[in-house]
């Protein structure tokens, strides 16, 4: 079973990147976990320093990490968000992904929830695939999204890094 792992950024338009899970979630969980210093709760691009992150990236690629990007132009953040849902569902419905696991924020689960149902019911997935919430403390798949999506947001040599992880590119 396949599964996107998925956080945003906010950062010039809304950007959504879905991490590709299909093989051995629990070896991965425990990969991601083992760059976790100690002290540190989770992995949180923002907090890392620079060459932290470099590590971090190098060992994503070397790991055979890959990530759809999602993004939308739109000015209004809601309307940004409902847009890249859609478009997950709809890579989804594509490649055949049974699951979406989105951070949690409980300001716009209610919200998701809608959009999910309605886009999974649209591409005809509503019996076939699945979406939760999850904290991202617990979920260390939602991790590599994170620094995928920073890494994206911020552009440059960042960008550069995460280019050879990056599935073909997706406009909501």
């Amino acid at each position: 079973m396949s599964a996107l792992f998925v956080d945003e950024s906010k950062s010039k338009g809304y950007t959504m990147v879905a991490v590709v899970v299909a093989d051995d979630q629990a070896t991965l969980r425990q990969q991601m976990r083992a760059l976790v210093l100690p002290g540190q709760r989770r992995l949180h691009f923002t907090n890392e320093s620079d060459s932290r992150r470099r590590h971090i990236l190098s060992t994503l690629e070397s790991l055979g990490v890959r990530a759809h990007v999602v993004h939308s132009d739109l000015k209004h953040e809601a309307s940004g968000r409902e847009a890249c849902l859609q478009g997950l569902v709809a890579l989804a419905a594509r490649d055949g992904h049974e699951r979406i696991i989105l951070e949690r924020d409980v300001s716009i689960e209610r919200a998701d929830k809608k959009v999910l149902y309605a886009a999974a019911h649209e591409h005809g997935l509503r019996d076939t695939m699945t979406y939760a919430h999850e904290t991202a403390h617990q979920e260390p798949l939602l991790w590599i999204a994170d620094a995928i999506a920073w890494s994206y947001t911020k552009g440059g040599d960042w960008r550069r890094r995460i280019q050879p992880m990056i599935l073909p590119h997706n406009r909501a």
